[in-house]
């Protein structure tokens, strides 16, 4: 800790309310600080045996070299990976069973059921197998005992009430493959989560007087479970619940679920007054009450108007298919773009085209599985759910497929490109000094009104929030307004 660092009241606060010993969880809004925070937390119980838990190993990292040494640093899968036995852990390293060979192993065919756009859909035993397995994924990190229908996944474009009759026809299968993972004389390949759901079922006692557990919004429901059960510690709780946007793998509202009293980190250090103001009106918008407060020393400017172009550090898109398509037009003026893709997920949208162009179905990416040949493609990306694939699309009508392979050997490496194109999902946790927001959120109408749904809200909040000094949000202005109009 910086000698000249001095703690904020809202941080004096955190530190008084934890030398009673009881569990707290903080709200700590972006860029406010929980760091600094949970630092000094550490260094008010130097006498008491620490253990800060982190969602990736170069949090952990990074954490370990911050921390007092009465603290040790780790993920949470780490611990489970120490703890089971060394069967278990060799089947981390076996290859994975592909889907469509799950699929075939448990007799399963292809089915044909209601789409929302009012045709059948083919679901192939590679899409039935890919739903078994992340089924068996959702429970592992679910707080149940047992497998239960809701954890099967089932792409959005089948119809609802045939969704629900295949969540209960793959459940048996999901429930078979829970019991092959976990079998002692098993010799097929396991995930990660599996061996943090054997861990969790054993009722693990962690062996610290006080917990901090980061990125709490993000955790899932069997971490939570873990620490739940964690008696003789003190749980010291930090995360902002605005920023938990991984509900598309299972993820639960974390914060709201966990019970114990709660303080917040409100000022942000990374931007200043106008930022924050725009960021508290997001949250409003969700019925957050407390308003974030910028730093009057930090100079920021919020660019709206379309015709002004700044340089920027960093482009953040909605979705895949936009952010490929801002690495072709950053190559096509002469730009060095980074992009927070690998070159085989660029890849992979040119051999799906290529695939369904020949009529025939692909299982890669994702967004293309349920089309049987290319003209359902560019059908289903000219109408109102489908536009998020509009821009590869276009790419592959106006270039062909072997631009797109092309690019993805063109983007430029990050620490010397001249910006980086990145989703939101990939820029949480990431600052730059400029960004720029892209206008491809779902936004709806409803009765005639802007609508947009909370995790949407999210994901914009987490945008806009990168930002230090420059923020350009020119298209997405139209929609700001309307949607603060529609509350005032």
């Amino acid at each position: 800790m910086s000698r000249s660092f001095t703690p904020t009241a809202e941080q004096d606060a955190i530190v008084d309310a934890v030398i009673h010993g009881r569990n707290l969880k903080i709200k700590a809004f972006a860029g406010a600080g929980k760091t600094s925070t949970l630092r000094l937390v550490a260094s008010r119980l130097a006498d008491k045996r620490g253990s800060y838990l982190a969602f990736n190993r170069e949090i952990a990292e990074h954490a370990r070299r911050g921390f007092p040494p009465n603290v040790v640093s780790r993920t949470m899968h780490s611990v489970a990976y120490a703890s089971v036995g060394s069967a278990l852990r060799s089947r981390l390293d076996l290859p994975a069973e592909q889907p469509h060979e799950l699929a075939a192993r448990y007799q399963l065919g292809a089915l044909e059921l209601p789409g929302i756009m009012g045709k059948a859909l083919e679901i192939t035993p590679f899409d039935i197998g890919r739903m078994i397995v992340d089924g068996l994924g959702r429970f592992c990190r679910s707080a149940q005992v047992s497998p239960e229908a809701f954890h099967v996944p089932v792409d959005e474009k089948i119809d609802e009430a045939a969704g629900q009759w295949l969540r209960e026809a793959l459940l048996p299968y999901v429930t078979r493959l829970w019991e092959e993972s976990i079998a002692p004389r098993a010799h097929q390949a396991i995930g990660p989560d599996v061996v943090l759901k054997v861990w969790a079922l054993t009722d693990p006692r962690l062996d610290a007087d006080f917990i901090l557990f980061d990125e709490a919004q993000d955790s899932d429901g069997v971490m939570l479970s873990v620490l739940g059960r964690q008696r003789h510690a003190q749980i010291i709780y930090v995360g902002d619940p605005y920023q938990q946007i991984y509900e598309w793998r299972g993820a639960i509202n974390a914060m709201a679920s966990i019970d114990a009293p709660e303080l917040a980190l409100s000022e942000s250090f990374r931007f200043g007054p106008t930022f924050a103001t725009l960021a508290s009106r997001l949250l409003g918008l969700l019925g957050e009450r407390t308003p974030i407060r910028g730093q009057h020393a930090i100079g920021s400017i919020m660019v709206e108007d379309p015709s002004i172009a700044p340089p920027v550090d960093a482009i953040l898109c909605r979705k895949n298919a936009t952010a490929i398509w801002h690495l072709a037009a950053g190559v096509e003026m002469g730009h060095k773009p980074a992009i927070r893709m690998s070159s085989a997920e660029i890849e992979a949208f040119a051999d799906g085209a290529d695939q369904l162009i020949a009529g025939r179905r692909a299982f890669r990416p994702a967004a293309f599985s349920l089309f049987e040949n290319w003209g359902e493609v560019q059908s289903f990306a000219r109408s109102a759910v489908g536009r998020d694939l509009l821009p590869i699309v276009r790419i592959v009508e106006e270039c062909g497929t072997g631009y797109i392979r092309a690019l993805a050997r063109r983007a430029t490496p990050e620490p010397v490109a001249d910006y980086v194109i990145s989703t939101v999902h990939r820029a949480k946790g990431l600052e730059w000094k400029r960004v720029k927001v892209v206008n491809d959120f779902r936004f709806g109408v409803v009765d005639g009104r802007l609508s947009v749904d909370d995790e949407e809200m999210r994901l914009l909040y987490v945008a806009i929030t990168r930002a230090q000094h420059v923020l350009d949000i020119s298209e997405l202005r139209e929609e700001l307004l309307r949607l603060f109009h529609k509350r005032t």
